[in-house]
């Protein structure tokens, strides 16, 4: 279930925007903007759809998801992998003579948003495909 709200102010397209969930942290997303995310398994250039959308703005109307936005989609082009600065972990025990220093690099991927979309599902369509099926009882057998 998704509720769904006028903006009261007249905004343009570019103040579209949507909250979605990514590389299991969530995401504030707007158009031509581009992000890091962690690594995904795709190639330069290949396209990529998210469809666990939490919340959009889209042209004045507000749709907040219960808890995702049915028939919303953002669409992200992969621009490059990349490696995020390193990060260094140090670890001391106190009066042992222990210590232990490491580094760490996270992978990530580069990805520009192409594109939020919210599609409207007409009542109609919907019931049409859900026509209720015959029942058939199994024949019995008079030998």
């Amino acid at each position: 279930m998704t509720t769904t709200k006028k903006s009261p102010k007249n905004d343009d397209a570019e103040s579209s925007f949507a909250i979605a969930e990514a590389s299991g942290k969530q995401f504030f997303f707007e158009v031509n903007r581009y992000y890091d995310l962690d690594r995904i398994n795709a190639k330069e250039k290949e396209k990529i759809t998210l469809e666990n959308i939490l919340f959009i703005k889209d042209k004045g109307s507000i749709t907040i998801g219960k808890p995702y936005v049915k028939n919303a989609k953002i669409e992200l082009e992969v621009i490059s992998h990349k490696r995020d600065k390193k990060i260094i972990v140090y670890k001391m025990r106190p009066k042992k003579k222990t210590r232990r220093k490491m580094g760490h690099r996270q992978e990530l991927t580069r990805v520009m948003v192409k594109s939020i979309q919210i599609t409207k599902t007409s009542a109609k369509s919907a019931s049409k495909t859900d026509k209720p099926k015959k029942k058939t009882s199994p024949k019995e057998d008079n030998s």
